[in-house]
């Protein structure tokens, strides 16, 4: 067995370090010859790697432990109700479920839901039959392809055409349009906080746009960009994400063609409005797949957070003929309190490092060799693939063309995602099986957009209830709930 000035001596010799180790030498007294490296000698290299090796089996064995708190809960939406309601037969581009005051009443749960024909449809969820609480043709003049609720009354339009309106559910007006984006704004997400909300848009002239809206005034305004971003490819998704140190939003960014997910630092409060608009400053980026040697494996079309555990996101990727579903935790970088948001680390080495840089990993980089060079590339990338919790082939088929689309369920323990074939799959988390198979839109049929969460109960009482909300190109609006007990106890006396 090796002493630890031996693997001192061997680590200096192999690295380059010539000076630190004839000083070394000295210094424990060892012989000139110390620092060979013969076959089969014990290396610094091979004990971190026997370490990362336990700490991943105890990291393992205590998910063994948990498996049956993580699995898949039941009951879980299973019984489907089609949406007849809907004003015409057009394909369905998005839905949600938030809760919005119309006209002014008290706010409640209400389906939101576009349609290929401009529409901006609101329907009552409650009861077998479905009501239509609204069907607007007016707001955009190309289909609405994302929305953003506000403070339960405003509602944030994204078309087609690149134009943005704020739509005010009390008074039925259009509060404030713009047309920031040249064309496809496929994607507006909010995060807010004391002082107002910041709201940031993707579109596919491949910009990210940042808009900050203060809260305070009696009707919100977008006002001119206060950031701007231009990408390389279309951005293909885009949400906030709290920074676990300092729990302040970072924008996450995935992009056509790339296999990264880029986090990106918000302007400081208050806005210098001299500068405007300003560029969104690169925090870091996360590979998705750190040991693919090919150009591009795929790309991360959708992400959604963890409504359980914010450092954990679920993507769901481009690859054909089937959608892959990656569960990974975030790897974000330390913001700098003071001075520029990229640590200086960034421009020495010219990488842009997934996580904070541990004490292992830092060298004297005034004299970096080839090796060291390579070792610190390959540890990004060991932390990039330990962060991958789940991977696995969802069996949704897709093609190049295909939108992605998933959604968590609200307890963590699986991810609905859509397809080309009709059928909407439940991912248990915990094992990445599939674990359910929604059969309700036509079959061979592309399922475009996918909702879930809980909603306020049918009784009139303050329980909640879970629900899955699906729209598809055969032109269909479905809910799924899940089986109550007193259903099945009535469909057994029928039977009977």
């Amino acid at each position: 067995m090796s002493d630890s000035a031996a693997l001192v001596a061997r680590y200096l010799k192999t690295n380059g370090y010539d000076e630190t180790l004839s000083a070394f030498i000295k210094e424990a007294g060892l012989k000139p010859s110390a620092g060979t490296v013969s076959r089969g000698d014990l290396t610094i290299e091979q004990i971190l790697h026997e370490k990362q090796s336990f700490d991943l089996s105890v990291r393992f064995e205590k998910t063994a432990i948990d498996d049956e708190d993580k699995a898949w809960r039941k009951p879980s939406p299973s019984t489907s109700s089609i949406v007849e309601c809907l004003p015409t037969s057009s394909n369905v581009l998005y839905v949600s479920a938030d809760r919005l005051a119309l006209g002014g009443s008290d706010a409640r749960s209400i389906i939101t839901a576009t349609t290929a024909d401009r529409r901006l449809n609101f329907i009552d969820p409650d009861g077998p039959e479905f009501r239509m609480l609204g069907s607007l043709t007016y707001l955009q003049d190309s289909p609405i392809l994302s929305c953003l609720v506000l403070q339960q009354r405003y509602v944030v339009c994204a078309g087609m055409s690149g134009k943005i309106i704020i739509f005010d559910c009390h008074n039925d007006a259009i509060i404030e349009e713009r047309r920031d984006h040249m064309k496809y704004v496929v994607k507006v997400v909010g995060w807010q906080d004391q002082e107002g909300v910041w709201i940031a848009t993707a579109g596919w002239d491949a910009k990210v746009l940042l808009y900050r809206v203060a809260l305070q005034d009696d009707a919100p305004s977008l006002g001119a960009p206060v950031a701007s971003l231009t990408v390389a490819t279309n951005p293909e998704t885009l949400l906030f994400v709290e920074h676990p140190e300092s729990s302040i939003p970072v924008l996450l960014l995935t992009r056509r063609d790339s296999t990264f997910m880029y986090y990106y630092t918000l302007p400081l409060l208050p806005i210098d409005s001299g500068r405007l608009p300003a560029t969104l400053q690169l925090l870091g980026k996360q590979n998705l797949a750190p040991h693919s040697n090919a150009w591009v494996a795929f790309t991360p079309s959708a992400v959604a957070v963890c409504p359980t555990d914010p450092t954990v996101v679920a993507v769901a990727t481009s690859t054909v003929p089937h959608m892959k579903l990656l569960i990974v935790r975030l790897l974000l970088p330390s913001i700098q309190s003071e001075g520029p948001t990229v640590p200086p680390s960034f421009a020495d080495v010219n990488v842009i490092p997934t996580s904070p840089v541990s004490i292992l990993d830092r060298q004297d980089l005034s004299r970096p060799t080839q090796a060291s060079q390579a070792r610190a590339a390959l540890a990004i990338q060991d932390r990039e693939a330990a962060a991958i919790l789940i991977s696995c082939n969802t069996l949704a088929p897709q093609t190049q063309y295909s939108t992605p689309a998933l959604a968590w369920r609200p307890d963590g323990s699986g991810v609905w995602v859509n397809s080309d074939d009709g059928v909407v799959r439940g991912i248990e988390v915990s094992t990445g099986k599939v674990v359910a198979n929604l059969e309700g839109h036509v079959a061979g049929s592309k399922v475009r957009c996918l909702w879930a969460g809980c909603v306020d109960g049918g009784n009139g009482d303050n329980e909640k209830e879970e629900l899955l909300v699906s729209g598809g190109f055969d032109q269909r609006l479905i809910l799924w709930r899940a089986e109550r007990a007193s259903d099945r106890e009535d469909a057994i006396n029928e039977r009977t």
